[in-house]
Protein backbone atom coordinates (compact mmCIF):
# COMPACT_ATOMS: atom_id res chain seq x y z
CA UNK A 1 0.00 0.00 0.00
CA UNK A 2 1.81 3.62 -1.14
CA UNK A 3 0.03 6.50 0.12
CA UNK A 4 1.13 10.09 0.21
CA UNK A 5 -0.75 12.91 1.99
CA UNK A 6 1.04 16.12 1.51
CA UNK A 7 1.27 17.17 -2.32
CA UNK A 8 1.62 20.66 -3.75
CA UNK A 9 -0.05 21.10 -6.93
CA UNK A 10 -0.37 24.31 -9.35
CA UNK A 11 -2.94 25.85 -7.76
CA UNK A 12 -0.47 26.48 -4.85
CA UNK A 13 3.32 26.31 -5.26
CA UNK A 14 3.87 22.74 -6.97
CA UNK A 15 4.60 22.64 -10.98
CA UNK A 16 1.98 20.65 -12.71
CA UNK A 17 -1.80 20.27 -12.68
CA UNK A 18 -3.07 17.62 -10.45
CA UNK A 19 -4.12 15.42 -13.03
CA UNK A 20 -0.18 14.69 -13.48
CA UNK A 21 0.02 13.99 -10.38
CA UNK A 22 -2.99 10.79 -10.24
CA UNK A 23 -1.17 9.80 -13.31
CA UNK A 24 1.86 9.44 -11.89
CA UNK A 25 0.50 8.15 -9.14
CA UNK A 26 -1.31 5.38 -10.95
CA UNK A 27 1.56 4.66 -12.73
CA UNK A 28 3.75 3.88 -9.39
CA UNK A 29 0.70 1.51 -7.92
CA UNK A 30 -0.31 4.22 -5.19
CA UNK A 31 -3.52 3.23 -3.18
CA UNK A 32 -3.93 6.89 -1.74
CA UNK A 33 -3.22 9.75 -2.86
CA UNK A 34 -3.96 13.41 -0.86
CA UNK A 35 -3.66 16.66 -2.33
CA UNK A 36 -2.95 19.67 0.33
CA UNK A 37 -2.08 22.73 -1.63
CA UNK A 38 -1.00 25.66 0.76
CA UNK A 39 -3.98 27.69 2.30
CA UNK A 40 -4.23 31.40 1.62
CA UNK A 41 -2.54 33.74 3.39
CA UNK A 42 -3.67 37.50 3.96
CA UNK A 43 -0.37 39.19 2.21
CA UNK A 44 0.93 38.88 -1.22
CA UNK A 45 3.35 35.41 -1.44
CA UNK A 46 4.21 33.25 -4.52
CA UNK A 47 3.39 29.93 -2.69
CA UNK A 48 0.06 29.80 -1.44
CA UNK A 49 -3.52 29.37 -2.99
CA UNK A 50 -4.86 32.77 -3.70
CA UNK A 51 -8.78 33.43 -1.24
CA UNK A 52 -10.71 33.39 -4.54
CA UNK A 53 -8.88 30.53 -5.64
CA UNK A 54 -10.15 27.91 -3.04
CA UNK A 55 -13.38 27.16 -4.11
CA UNK A 56 -11.84 26.31 -7.34
CA UNK A 57 -9.49 24.03 -6.10
CA UNK A 58 -11.63 21.86 -4.14
CA UNK A 59 -14.22 21.37 -6.73
CA UNK A 60 -11.09 20.16 -9.08
CA UNK A 61 -10.18 17.46 -6.56
CA UNK A 62 -13.57 16.42 -6.10
CA UNK A 63 -14.31 16.39 -10.05
CA UNK A 64 -11.03 14.27 -10.55
CA UNK A 65 -12.28 11.88 -7.50
CA UNK A 66 -15.84 11.33 -9.59
CA UNK A 67 -14.20 10.81 -12.73
CA UNK A 68 -11.84 8.37 -11.42
CA UNK A 69 -14.95 6.39 -9.61
CA UNK A 70 -17.18 6.68 -12.74
CA UNK A 71 -14.91 6.75 -15.85
CA UNK A 72 -16.72 7.51 -18.77
CA UNK A 73 -14.74 7.77 -22.20
CA UNK A 74 -15.18 11.84 -21.96
CA UNK A 75 -13.75 11.88 -18.64
CA UNK A 76 -10.96 8.92 -19.04
CA UNK A 77 -7.55 10.25 -16.94
CA UNK A 78 -4.73 9.83 -19.53
CA UNK A 79 -3.50 6.67 -17.84
CA UNK A 80 -3.85 2.81 -18.54
CA UNK A 81 -3.75 1.77 -15.20
CA UNK A 82 -7.05 0.74 -13.53
CA UNK A 83 -8.60 3.54 -12.11
CA UNK A 84 -10.64 2.07 -9.09
CA UNK A 85 -6.81 0.96 -7.55
CA UNK A 86 -6.48 4.86 -5.89
CA UNK A 87 -8.73 6.58 -3.49
CA UNK A 88 -7.81 10.58 -3.73
CA UNK A 89 -8.76 12.68 -1.21
CA UNK A 90 -8.97 16.79 -0.69
CA UNK A 91 -6.72 18.07 1.88
CA UNK A 92 -5.28 21.29 2.68
CA UNK A 93 -1.97 22.11 4.47
CA UNK A 94 -2.87 25.61 6.84
CA UNK A 95 0.04 28.14 7.82
CA UNK A 96 -0.71 28.61 10.76
CA UNK A 97 0.83 32.39 12.09
CA UNK A 98 -0.60 33.33 15.51
CA UNK A 99 -2.85 36.12 15.50
CA UNK A 100 -3.04 36.20 11.27
CA UNK A 101 -5.09 35.06 8.60
CA UNK A 102 -7.57 32.19 8.55
CA UNK A 103 -7.18 29.57 11.53
CA UNK A 104 -7.03 25.68 10.59
CA UNK A 105 -10.60 25.86 11.79
CA UNK A 106 -11.99 28.10 9.39
CA UNK A 107 -10.77 26.21 6.67
CA UNK A 108 -11.97 22.58 7.87
CA UNK A 109 -15.82 24.27 8.67
CA UNK A 110 -15.82 26.05 5.38
CA UNK A 111 -14.36 23.85 2.60
CA UNK A 112 -15.33 20.15 2.01
CA UNK A 113 -11.95 18.97 3.58
CA UNK A 114 -11.02 15.23 4.56
CA UNK A 115 -8.11 16.20 5.98
CA UNK A 116 -5.98 19.20 7.27
CA UNK A 117 -1.93 19.54 7.66
CA UNK A 118 -1.09 22.17 10.54
CA UNK A 119 2.45 23.77 9.24
CA UNK A 120 4.65 26.66 10.06
CA UNK A 121 6.83 27.69 7.56
CA UNK A 122 6.60 31.68 8.68
CA UNK A 123 7.53 32.81 12.39
CA UNK A 124 6.12 35.66 13.96
CA UNK A 125 7.93 37.68 16.59
CA UNK A 126 5.80 38.46 19.04
CA UNK A 127 7.51 41.57 20.21
CA UNK A 128 7.63 43.13 16.65
CA UNK A 129 4.97 41.43 14.34
CA UNK A 130 7.28 40.83 11.77
CA UNK A 131 7.68 37.18 9.39
CA UNK A 132 10.38 34.90 9.75
CA UNK A 133 10.56 32.67 6.24
CA UNK A 134 12.42 29.57 7.40
CA UNK A 135 11.58 27.11 4.32
CA UNK A 136 12.53 27.50 0.89
CA UNK A 137 15.40 26.84 -1.13
CA UNK A 138 18.04 29.56 0.41
CA UNK A 139 20.10 29.78 3.27
CA UNK A 140 20.53 32.63 2.85
CA UNK A 141 17.26 34.06 3.35
CA UNK A 142 16.81 31.89 6.87
CA UNK A 143 19.67 33.49 7.63
CA UNK A 144 18.73 37.03 6.94
CA UNK A 145 15.20 36.43 8.39
CA UNK A 146 16.59 35.42 11.89
CA UNK A 147 19.06 38.68 11.64
CA UNK A 148 16.30 40.87 10.73
CA UNK A 149 13.55 39.46 12.39
CA UNK A 150 14.83 37.94 15.71
CA UNK A 151 18.22 39.99 15.95
CA UNK A 152 20.00 36.91 15.54
CA UNK A 153 18.97 35.75 18.71
CA UNK A 154 18.49 32.09 17.50
CA UNK A 155 17.51 30.77 21.60
CA UNK A 156 14.21 33.18 21.29
CA UNK A 157 13.71 32.52 17.28
CA UNK A 158 13.56 28.67 17.71
CA UNK A 159 11.25 28.96 20.59
CA UNK A 160 8.73 31.34 19.16
CA UNK A 161 8.54 28.44 16.34
CA UNK A 162 7.85 26.09 18.60
CA UNK A 163 5.00 28.27 20.71
CA UNK A 164 3.81 29.07 17.50
CA UNK A 165 3.28 25.50 16.56
CA UNK A 166 2.26 24.23 20.25
CA UNK A 167 -0.49 26.74 19.65
CA UNK A 168 -1.43 25.56 16.61
CA UNK A 169 -2.07 22.08 17.98
CA UNK A 170 -3.40 23.02 21.45
CA UNK A 171 -6.32 25.49 19.61
CA UNK A 172 -6.89 23.72 16.34
CA UNK A 173 -6.16 19.49 16.61
CA UNK A 174 -5.10 19.83 13.27
CA UNK A 175 -4.94 15.52 11.81
CA UNK A 176 -1.64 15.45 10.28
CA UNK A 177 1.04 18.10 12.28
CA UNK A 178 3.54 18.83 9.41
CA UNK A 179 7.60 18.63 9.10
CA UNK A 180 7.59 19.12 12.97
CA UNK A 181 10.92 20.38 13.50
CA UNK A 182 11.56 21.81 10.21
CA UNK A 183 13.13 25.15 11.93
CA UNK A 184 16.39 22.94 11.76
CA UNK A 185 16.42 22.87 7.64
CA UNK A 186 18.63 25.30 6.82
CA UNK A 187 20.49 25.44 10.37
CA UNK A 188 23.08 22.95 9.85
CA UNK A 189 24.23 23.22 13.43
CA UNK A 190 25.57 26.82 13.17
CA UNK A 191 22.97 28.79 14.85
CA UNK A 192 21.80 25.95 17.90
CA UNK A 193 22.10 22.51 18.69
CA UNK A 194 18.94 19.95 18.58
CA UNK A 195 20.83 18.28 21.52
CA UNK A 196 21.01 21.14 23.58
CA UNK A 197 18.65 20.52 26.43
CA UNK A 198 16.22 23.79 26.04
CA UNK A 199 15.68 22.95 22.77
CA UNK A 200 14.79 19.02 23.52
CA UNK A 201 12.48 20.66 26.33
CA UNK A 202 10.62 22.45 23.98
CA UNK A 203 10.33 19.54 21.49
CA UNK A 204 9.02 17.48 24.87
CA UNK A 205 6.26 19.72 25.47
CA UNK A 206 5.28 20.13 21.44
CA UNK A 207 4.92 16.23 21.79
CA UNK A 208 3.08 16.07 24.91
CA UNK A 209 0.58 18.45 23.01
CA UNK A 210 0.28 16.08 20.12
CA UNK A 211 -0.13 12.99 22.18
CA UNK A 212 -2.81 14.94 24.03
CA UNK A 213 -4.78 16.31 21.45
CA UNK A 214 -4.52 12.93 19.31
CA UNK A 215 -2.86 14.70 16.08
CA UNK A 216 -0.81 12.36 13.60
CA UNK A 217 2.88 13.18 12.89
CA UNK A 218 4.14 13.45 9.45
CA UNK A 219 7.52 11.67 8.73
CA UNK A 220 8.49 14.13 5.38
CA UNK A 221 10.94 12.92 3.00
CA UNK A 222 11.33 16.04 1.14
CA UNK A 223 14.38 17.74 3.58
CA UNK A 224 16.29 14.67 2.13
CA UNK A 225 16.16 14.22 -1.70
CA UNK A 226 15.91 18.01 -1.85
CA UNK A 227 18.81 18.28 -0.43
CA UNK A 228 18.55 20.97 2.48
CA UNK A 229 18.11 18.53 5.49
CA UNK A 230 20.91 15.24 6.71
CA UNK A 231 17.53 13.93 8.33
CA UNK A 232 14.03 13.41 8.21
CA UNK A 233 11.29 15.66 9.81
CA UNK A 234 11.27 15.10 12.13
CA UNK A 235 14.71 13.66 12.95
CA UNK A 236 15.63 10.01 15.15
CA UNK A 237 16.06 11.58 18.06
CA UNK A 238 12.62 13.05 18.12
CA UNK A 239 11.00 9.51 16.28
CA UNK A 240 12.64 7.99 19.16
CA UNK A 241 10.05 10.56 21.51
CA UNK A 242 7.33 9.93 19.14
CA UNK A 243 7.85 6.15 19.74
CA UNK A 244 8.03 5.94 23.20
CA UNK A 245 4.90 8.07 23.00
CA UNK A 246 2.66 5.98 20.84
CA UNK A 247 2.18 9.14 18.80
CA UNK A 248 0.80 7.68 15.34
CA UNK A 249 2.70 8.64 11.86
CA UNK A 250 2.57 8.94 8.63
CA UNK A 251 5.02 8.90 5.64
CA UNK A 252 4.78 11.87 3.45
CA UNK A 253 7.14 13.21 0.58
CA UNK A 254 5.76 16.72 0.43
CA UNK A 255 5.80 16.91 -3.49
CA UNK A 256 5.86 19.38 -5.51
CA UNK A 257 6.44 17.68 -8.97
CA UNK A 258 4.66 14.56 -9.59
CA UNK A 259 7.73 12.60 -9.93
CA UNK A 260 8.96 13.26 -5.91
CA UNK A 261 5.52 11.57 -4.75
CA UNK A 262 7.25 8.78 -3.04
CA UNK A 263 10.61 10.16 -3.05
CA UNK A 264 12.88 8.22 -0.45
CA UNK A 265 9.53 5.99 0.45
CA UNK A 266 12.00 2.80 0.48
CA UNK A 267 14.88 4.65 2.51
CA UNK A 268 12.41 6.19 4.95
CA UNK A 269 10.88 3.01 5.98
CA UNK A 270 13.75 1.49 6.98
CA UNK A 271 15.48 4.29 8.45
CA UNK A 272 11.63 4.04 10.77
CA UNK A 273 11.66 0.32 11.37
CA UNK A 274 15.42 0.41 12.70
CA UNK A 275 14.15 2.62 14.77
CA UNK A 276 11.32 0.27 15.52
CA UNK A 277 8.13 1.70 14.32
CA UNK A 278 6.16 -1.06 12.31
CA UNK A 279 3.70 0.92 10.75
CA UNK A 280 1.89 4.21 9.34
CA UNK A 281 -1.60 5.81 9.62
CA UNK A 282 -3.54 5.74 6.26
CA UNK A 283 -6.71 7.83 4.97
CA UNK A 284 -9.35 5.77 4.12
CA UNK A 285 -13.33 6.25 3.50
CA UNK A 286 -14.11 4.93 6.73
CA UNK A 287 -11.23 7.49 7.92
CA UNK A 288 -7.82 7.07 9.80
CA UNK A 289 -6.55 3.03 9.87
CA UNK A 290 -3.20 1.52 10.62
CA UNK A 291 -1.19 -0.68 8.23
CA UNK A 292 1.88 -2.10 8.78
CA UNK A 293 5.22 -0.79 6.44
CA UNK A 294 5.98 -3.14 3.86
Amino acid sequence: MIQNLHTHTNFSDGSDDPVKYIEEALRQGFSILGFSDHSPLPFENKFALREEQTDRYCKTIIDLRKKLIFPSPSQAINIQHPASNIQLFLGMETDFISGLGHSPAYFKENFPLDYIIGSVHLVRNPQEEELWFIDGPLTQTYDDGLSKVFHGDSRFAVTTYYRQVQEMIACFKPDIVGHLDKIKMHNHDRFFSETELWYNKLVDETLDLIQENGCIVEVNTRGIYKKRSETLFPGPAILKKILSRKIPVTLCSDAHKPNEISMFFPEAIQLLTNLGFHESMYLSSAGWESHPFK
